[in-house]
């Protein structure tokens, strides 16, 4: 006789589960083999109701953002997706079991959707119950060549600074959903406050750029915590410094209104996080050849600023030439 779990995991998530090595979700475990020559890249990545997505936000979105969050750590590295686990703990409280039902059916479909666009089947995980709130873990793993993976900790003096698409536009989604009436104050167009909202919602991870960040970047990492202070992470294991433009910073046309509005959202735009684009350093011999990946990947790629000699935090520097100060450098859990 199957439980209630048992019938919540084939309902929802059997069908995820089309590699081979997943079993049908019929085991307590997995295996996958990489291909020959190849190794393993492995991250992990839990989104928390109220901290990472909003308790209205959509199902759909909420698996989606799950997945996706591991995916970009997956694209900064170099590597392909391969698969997935995932632990969903669902909130105790609820006795509606058909708003369960129409919840799952929504979270379940995102996620299928996901899978399948992004070649990552679910290799298996576990559902509980919690009496905190909802939370979606994922375990995700890739595959590159052997000893290919670009780590945080190759950046040169001299290296050039890039950064996938454009950033801050996840922080400003998120400003824009707790306080719709800024979307006036702001002076956005519809398009561009849902923009800045989807971008929040449903990140876009630049695994069409992985190859080219694999072959020709000294140091990578995604951008999720902040800019400035991913960047500082960068430099630090590196032992360097930088220099950045605050000018030369990628915005959407939602975050140049935004900023042109409001002048200090520099600060939310360059330390708010939830950009996840790629970061990397590429050095000046290899740009020409990086562009030309990029442009081919149809993924715009901006040079904002340079690896420096020392050990001092990265400055980000307006156009005046002065450092910009600000509270704080990055999100941080703790």
């Amino acid at each position: 006789m199957q439980s209630g779990e048992d019938k919540l995991i084939a309902r929802y998530f059997k069908p995820l589960a089309t590699a081979d090595g997943a079993l049908g979700l019929r085991d307590d475990a997995a295996f996958y083999s990489p291909p020959e020559g190849h190794e393993l890249v492995l991250t992990a990545d839990a989104i928390v109701s109220g901290v990472h997505f909003l308790p209205a936000d959509p199902a759909n979105c909420v698996a989606k953002k799950a997945l996706r969050v591991n995916l970009s750590d997956l694209a900064a590295k170099g590597a392909a997706p391969a698969g997935c686990l995932m632990t969903l703990a669902l909130p105790a409280g609820s006795n509606d079991s058909s708003s369960n039902e129409t919840w799952l059916d929504a979270f379940a479909s995102g996620l299928k959707a996901d899978c399948e666009h992004f070649s990552c089947p679910v290799f298996g995980g576990d559902t509980v119950k919690t009496d905190g709130p909802l939370s979606v873990s994922i375990f995700a793993f890739g595959v590159l060549p052997r000893g290919t993976m670009v780590q945080r900790s190759g950046a040169n003096p001299g290296d050039r600074v890039f950064v996938t698409g454009t950033i801050g536009d996840g922080a400003l989604g998120l400003k824009l959903l707790r306080e719709p009436a800024r979307k006036a104050a702001w002076s956005l167009s519809d398009g561009d406050a849902k923009h800045l909202i989807d971008r929040y919602r449903v990140p876009q991870p630049r695994l069409a750029m992985a190859a080219a960040v694999r072959a020709l970047a000294s140091a990578a990492m995604d951008v999720s915590d902040g800019l400035v202070g991913d960047l500082a992470k960068l430099c630090d294991v590196s032992g360097v410094s930088a220099r950045i433009e605050a000018k030369a910073i990628p915005l959407s046309s939602g975050a140049r209104h935004a900023l042109s509005s409001e002048p200090a959202l520099i600060e939310t735009i360059a330390t708010g996080g939830d950009d996840y684009e790629i970061l990397c350093t590429v050095a000046p011999d290899r740009i020409e050849r990086f562009r030309e990946l990029a442009t081919a990947a149809d993924i715009g790629v901006t040079d904002i600023g340079e690896i420096l000699e020392g050990h001092d935090p990265p400055r980000i520097v307006g156009a005046d030439g002065a450092a910009l100060t600000f509270a704080r450098t990055s999100f941080s859990h703790f």
